[in-house]
């Protein structure tokens, strides 16, 4: 009979590690900072659906993005010259210099939060608590709950009047409210919910997924880069343009994944309508304005059947676009917003799925 007291019973440990690298390599731990477990990726998402961005929290630290702003703000205020100056005097810059000079602050600003992101990942996967840590820290940097508690503002907003509706959406899109009515105010609620599923959503996660942490940080780098320096007027127009057009190469595939997220939504949405969305997909996206953003809007645009995009105001300034979907209603209402939300819960689902699949190929592939 064999004695089985503890004094003989031994696992070896190198077995042992063997016998679980693939479970813990594929669910749950990782030995490269440049990859996320499936696992992390999920309770990520869940923590920011759960939790969002807690007020309390950000009262008492700054969030994460502030401090990638903060750091851009500086470099742009010290670099973004419209002179060259040299030993004896200065000169105008040229064009090309001023595109060098972003190139270099948006460089400096993306390596440096790159850098945050290896540091921390590598440092999380020395303790046992680690992924806890590093899901909760990526949590920070999605926003799926706040873009939906905003979008529902607007929705609500609208329900008490037109004044409270254009206050809600001033909050999530740059054009000016006071030219909106009614329709124009759910339309831009509506458009702004799925342009940022994309950037705050389904972007950072693919760059979690495919890099790891420091994927998802050089992306939130690049976004906050585009969004404070990649504006088409005298002052970025050329310094911000290679943070612009690096915003759209990370976000072609994110965008066009985040419409086909969507559409297929659509095939579980009641009233929602998945083969119009598909086709206002391939038919309208590529004439939207926006390299990326005419994906998930068209997508959004043919589920509901209403026309988005189109001309709008912006600083007083109109801007032609074209129609997303231009056979569809353009007098959006409250009602419409509430669709659009259950399309957005139900593609995050989505999400997770492809997320946890393609996570797991990717972790048998490295193992």
């Amino acid at each position: 009979m064999t004695d089985l007291n503890a004094t003989n019973f031994r696992i070896d440990e190198a077995s042992r590690a063997n016998h679980l690298l693939p479970m813990s390599g594929m669910f749950f731990n990782s030995s490269s900072a440049f990859f996320a477990p499936p696992l992390v990726i999920l309770l990520a998402l869940l923590i920011d659906a759960l939790a969002g961005d807690p007020a309390w929290l950000y009262r008492l630290i700054p969030h994460p993005v502030v401090l990638i702003g903060n750091g851009i703000g500086y470099l742009e205020k010290n670099f973004n010259s419209d002179t060259v100056i040299f030993k004896g005097g200065s000169r105008p810059a040229t064009e090309l210099e001023r595109v060098g000079k972003g190139a270099k602050v948006s460089l400096i600003v993306i390596l440096a939060v790159g850098a945050v992101g290896y540091f921390i990942a590598a440092l999380c996967d020395e303790f046992v608590l680690g992924p806890i840590v590093l899901a909760l820290l990526a949590s920070s940097l999605l926003a799926w709950r706040s873009l939906f508690d905003h979008v529902r503002d607007v929705a609500e907003g609208l329900r008490q009047s037109l004044d409270a509706g254009r206050a809600a959406v001033s909050r999530i899109v740059g054009r000016d409210p006071e030219s909106l009515d009614e329709a124009g105010v759910a339309r831009a609620g509506i458009e702004s919910l799925a342009e940022n599923f994309s950037d705050g959503t389904i972007a950072p996660l693919f760059w979690f997924a495919f890099l790891g942490l420091p994927g998802l940080c050089a992306y939130k780098a690049i976004n906050t880069l585009d969004s404070m320096i990649g504006h088409r007027n005298e002052r970025y127009e050329y310094f911000g343009k290679f943070a612009a057009r690096l915003d759209d190469a990370v976000n072609y595939v994110p965008a066009r994944l985040t419409g086909f997220l969507i559409a297929g939504a659509a095939l579980f949405v009641e009233g929602a309508d998945a083969r119009g969305a598909f086709a206002a997909m391939f038919r309208d996206a590529p004439t939207h304005r926006s390299f990326n953003a005419g994906w998930p809007e068209a997508a959004m645009a043919g589920a509901l059947h209403i026309a988005l995009a189109g001309p709008r105001n912006y600083g007083g300034e109109i801007i032609e676009d074209h129609w997303m979907n231009e056979a569809g209603r353009r007098d959006a209402t409250p009602q419409d917003i509430e669709a659009a939300l259950r399309l957005y819960r139900v593609a995050g689902g989505l999400a997770m799925a492809l997320l946890v699949i393609e996570a797991g190929l990717i972790s048998l592939l490295v193992r």
